[in-house]
């Protein structure tokens, strides 16, 4: 499932595509064709996401909702025309000038709402590391719960836009027992795990691909501070997909196990701290 910098980094390519532009919106697919037609030739206002939901607002208080589930994708064209796009594969919804095509494929929702629902869909996520600066309301839920920090973690009414690699990587950043209960969490930890998502999710905005390595972090920084080109090889990690590798720090064997429906990865002997 795409995690939250991906969804920002649509939002602002459909942004800096559609805004201020009135679009032609279609069904290729037909199963949007109702709601498509609701759009079609309307301007767009803004395109703005918070954590795994993305919303595009047209002229008129219509808003397009859009979950992208386990294999949605919505991808952004620049073209001479729309003619040079054909459709390809099952397109829900298409949104189009004579400069630029977007196609979502394969999405868990695809809505026209109005901007009261919109803001009740808001209502039901937690801070997102990408759109907010406070995140007390998720320390207020963690600090109550008898659950895990690794389950937590994946729980959008906590804390929206964070998925399992995200959840993976931090934590062991910060040398956190995954299965420590929220209610033991210190709020030192917390904080550390709070001001880190900060920092890596604009990385995954900036180069479309989950950064958590230190020399690559380190890497993208100084390359996005100089206004350079970022080049990185195939994507690293220090737990996320190795288990039975060793640690990367210690050597000990990385360990995995089912928690909140993903597969969590972590090295018990770095991971100690509560």
């Amino acid at each position: 499932m795409p995690e939250g910098h991906t969804l920002h980094r649509i939002a602002a390519g459909l942004h800096a595509a559609f805004a201020g532009r009135a679009v032609a919106v279609s069904s290729p697919q037909g199963r949007f064709a109702s709601g498509a037609g609701l759009l079609d030739g309307l301007e767009v206002v803004e395109a703005r996401a918070h954590g795994k939901h993305l919303f595009v607002e047209f002229s008129g208080e219509r808003i397009l909702h859009v979950h992208l589930g386990l294999i949605g994708t919505f991808t952004i064209d620049a073209v001479a025309y729309v003619g040079e796009r054909p459709v390809t594969g099952q397109v829900r919804c298409r949104i189009a000038t004579e400069e630029h095509v977007a196609d979502l494929r394969g999405p868990m929702t695809c809505a026209v709402i109005t901007p009261d629902e919109e803001k009740a869909v808001h209502a039901k996520l937690g801070p997102d590391p990408l759109r907010d600066t406070d995140a007390e309301a998720a320390w207020e839920r963690i600090h109550r719960s008898g659950k895990s920090i690794a389950a937590l973690l994946m729980e959008q009414h906590v804390l929206a836009g964070v998925g399992n690699v995200y959840r993976c990587e931090v934590l062991f950043r910060h040398r956190i027992n995954p299965m420590t209960p929220g209610r033991r969490l210190g709020r030192a930890s917390w904080e550390l795990v709070w001001a880190d998502l900060r920092r890596l999710l604009p990385l995954g905005v900036a180069t479309s691909r989950i950064v958590t390595v230190a020399d690559e972090v380190e890497q993208v920084e100084s390359a996005l501070a100089k206004g350079e080109d970022v080049h990185l090889a195939e994507r690293t990690s220090y737990v996320y997909k190795r288990n039975g590798q060793e640690c990367r720090v210690c050597g000990s064997r990385v360990r995995a196990k089912d928690v909140a429906g993903r597969t969590l990865y972590w090295c018990g002997n770095c991971q100690r701290r509560s």
